[in-house]
């Protein structure tokens, strides 16, 4: 027995809204899509968008119907006032007032055969059957028609059984295996991705530019504090460390990714820095007030910070054990943001503390030589700027080209003002 609930409304795993030029082309790849989808294991609750209303009656002008004289609108107009009635008068009845309708009796009015010999009055007063002015066929009315700047679109839905395949890959396969086919085999076929996937996207997407704001922000407050452009790098570089570390113990402990782990690797890259900070300004009273060589200075340093570092992160990760441990499901939803922050501290500290003192000779081994040094901020700068146009589009490129340039120049001066 399985018992799944949610609170609200919930979009579906696997939409996609599809468009053509052509309605009856449109509806073909349409009907194809869910056939295919539906072979797919662990892919349920498929619905193509096709919700048929109530049967109708299209009517087409005949050659002899346009030579008459006719046009549409007076088919339509004659054939309802037969069936549906016209009103020709209302009748007050004390407080009430009745509509009187002129129209067929109601034996013929059932009968669809009749409709055949229903008279069309045309332009000039003169009658004909209506079979003779025009052709009807029978079909079923949609109950809704949605169009996105002027394309009619038709959105198709499913949903998945987590226990089969993750929503992702039901949506990784269905674009490669049957969108990438359908688009080759009707040309002007557009796939747009809807629903919980879309939604996945933009949060994705909103979530690295905050990331990406808050990196800058942290640079900028290492930088004035450190005095220096480069050592606010060496910190920063135990976010991907965290980051790794999170998804390390999700596999470890067997749950999957989600919104609260990503949420809580945002998190965390505020948090693996602190490792990195105790040691740096270690390393810089060593250099800056003990006048040491940099290969002793770091190794102090590390050996100095080995402890409080050790014990911060312990006893950080055993204070996320209860919630990550936790079986009530009132707090499943925070479990995985807990297994990020734990396993990615873990995972950062262990590694800034054996790779941390590597780096830091490395840069200072990149400082006497001129040339590449200056290469080496030229290169970060160009990665940085070009990260930051893909996320906020060219004017965002153009304007942190500009503050790199600036930054760069001050650097410049500030070094040849020390050196002088």
């Amino acid at each position: 027995l399985t018992i799944v609930s949610s609170a609200g409304p919930q979009d579906s795993d696997i939409a996609y809204e599809m468009s053509h030029p052509d309605n009856d082309t449109l509806e073909t790849a349409v009907a194809e899509f869910a056939e295919r989808l539906a072979a797919m294991e662990g892919v349920t609750e498929i619905d193509d968008g096709f919700d048929l209303g109530k049967r109708q009656l299209n009517f087409a002008l005949t050659p002899a119907g346009e030579a008459a004289g006719l046009v549409p609108a007076d088919i339509a107009r004659q054939v309802r006032q037969s069936f549906f009635g016209e009103e020709v008068q209302r009748i007050q009845r004390g407080r009430d007032e009745v509509r009187v309708f002129v129209r067929y009796p109601q034996a013929l009015r059932n009968d669809l055969s009749a409709l055949d010999q229903l008279r069309i009055r045309t332009p000039d007063g003169a009658t004909l059957p209506l079979s003779v002015a025009a052709t009807y066929v029978e079909t079923r009315s949609f109950t809704q028609i949605e169009r996105i700047d002027g394309r009619r679109i038709i959105e198709l839905t499913a949903d998945v059984d987590e226990s089969v395949i993750t929503p992702g890959e039901a949506r990784a396969r269905a674009e490669t295996e049957i969108i990438a086919e359908l688009t080759e085999r009707y040309p002007d076929l557009r796939a747009t991705l809807a629903g919980a996937g879309r939604e996945q996207a933009e949060d994705f997407a909103s979530l690295g530019q905050g990331l990406l704001i808050a990196i800058i922000i942290m640079y900028a407050l290492l930088a004035t504090q450190l005095r220096s452009y480069v050592q606010p790098l060496i910190i920063l570089i135990a976010i991907p460390f965290g980051i790794g570390g999170a998804i390390i113990g999700h596999l470890m402990l067997d749950f999957d990714l989600s919104f609260p782990s990503i949420f809580g690797m945002v998190a965390l890259s505020g948090v693996v820095v602190n490792a990195s900070i105790v040691m740096i300004d270690r390393y810089n009273i060593n250099r800056n007030e003990r006048g040491m060589n940099p290969e002793d200075a770091i190794a102090e340093a590390a050996a100095r910070r080995f402890r409080p570092v050790l014990i911060t992160t312990l006893t950080t990760a055993l204070g996320l054990l209860p919630i990550i441990s936790e079986q009530s499901p009132q707090a499943q939803f925070l479990i995985p943001m807990a297994v990020s922050l734990g396993a990615g501290l873990v995972f950062a500290s262990i590694s800034i503390l054996m790779l941390l003192p590597a780096f830091v000779i490395i840069v200072e081994l990149i400082r006497g030589i001129q040339i590449g040094w200056r290469v080496l901020l030229l290169a970060l700068g160009f990665a940085l700027v070009q990260q930051i146009g893909f996320l906020f589009g060219t004017a965002g490129g153009l304007i942190a080209s500009v503050l790199y340039v600036a930054a760069y120049l001050a650097w410049r001066f500030t070094r040849r003002q020390r050196l002088a």
